[in-house]
């Protein structure tokens, strides 16, 4: 397992996820703070489940659209490594979040097409990292963790000027293929490793990362 790829399991709401994730290699864990979301965590949650993470192991807020008031909240209360930006978020507002918290910001994209690539090109001098996801469809509950892919041509031979995650329907069945095609070095999920919406498996979590670190 030397091959360098670095992953991130998100939507982690229990203490035997954040062990499962933590045992099985993940360099991030990722807290959903989105009502709508299976995935939601209460702030009190997240702080107790920050406590479980092992040194060196990234805990990442993922928030959509927040306001101040509940980032002031959030970073007040868990002790954070990175602020996931999944909303409709502008460059401007990532730059505030960053000025503000004084934490790395990770600014999700979704593309479905060509024409979404041009908006990475905002965010990359603004944000800390890229998520590339799948576009969630337009009467969809959530901004991601949908299972949805999209086609990893469209990332051939790109390079950004920050680091930047794959993401989007991603299991232990397709995520070598994704990581030859996109020559991605950081990949992200969450659907792809549960039994049923918002409930981790860890067999799951550690057939994705042999596949991953493979």
């Amino acid at each position: 397992m030397s091959s360098g790829i670095r992953v991130k399991i998100c939507g982690l709401s229990t203490a035997e996820d954040v062990r499962a994730a933590a045992e099985a290699g993940a360099r991030y864990v990722g807290f959903v703070f989105f009502p709508k979301s299976p995935r939601n965590v209460t702030i009190e949650q997240a702080r107790d489940l920050a406590v479980e993470v092992p040194l060196g192991v990234a805990k990442v807020a993922l928030t959509v659209n927040a306001d101040n008031d509940l980032l002031d909240a959030i970073t007040g209360a868990v002790p954070l490594d990175m602020i996931q930006l999944h909303g409709s978020e502008s460059p401007e507002r990532v730059t505030e979040v960053k000025k503000r918290y004084g934490l790395p910001v990770m600014k999700v994209v979704g593309l479905s097409g060509a024409d979404d690539l041009s908006r990475i090109a905002e965010y990359e001098t603004v944000a800390d990292q890229i998520l590339v996801d799948a576009k969630a469809p337009k009467d969809a509950d959530l901004p991601g963790g949908n299972g949805l892919s999209f086609d990893w041509r469209l990332l051939e031979g790109r390079e950004w000027a920050v680091p930047w995650m794959l993401a989007g329907g991603l299991h232990a069945g397709n995520v070598a293929e994704a990581i030859a095609r996109t020559g991605t070095r950081q990949v992200d999920l969450s659907s792809g490793v549960e039994s049923a919406p918002g409930v981790k498996d860890p067999q799951k979590i550690k057939e994705f990362m042999q596949a991953a670190l493979a």
